[in-house]
């Protein structure tokens, strides 16, 4: 299931298209313990900590507010994330949307966690 997730995960970013001046570099990891945080997607954006769009450019990506760029290093990367298939097991939940201007912290108890 992490498989399929991850090449779900890789195979949106390249139909999303935007501009990342507030954006963060995230590498997704295949091992929790590689992780800096724990993610869960999940189906509503009501029920999400933070909404996500994902841009298609890593220059300028620094700031907080949802817009991310998936790098294919950690070394790249602002943040390593991992995907858990339990949003219990998971420190942030997000959602994915299809605008960058719906990109923002639902849950500002969290945002430490991408600092």
């Amino acid at each position: 299931m992490q498989t399929i997730l991850r090449i779900l995960f890789l195979s949106i970013s390249f139909f999303f298209i935007g501009e990342n001046i507030y954006s963060q570099k995230i590498y997704s990891t295949a091992s929790k313990y590689e992780a800096d945080i724990t993610i869960h997607v999940v189906e509503s954006k009501y029920e999400a900590d933070l909404l996500v769009y994902k841009v298609d450019s890593k220059y300028s990506a620094d700031g907080n507010e949802g817009l991310w760029y998936f790098v294919d290093s950690k070394y790249e990367a602002d943040k390593k994330v991992y995907f858990s298939e339990s949003k219990y097991d998971a420190d942030l939940l997000i959602f994915f949307t299809d605008s960058k201007y719906e990109a923002e912290w639902r849950n500002r108890e969290k945002i430490h966690l991408l600092y």
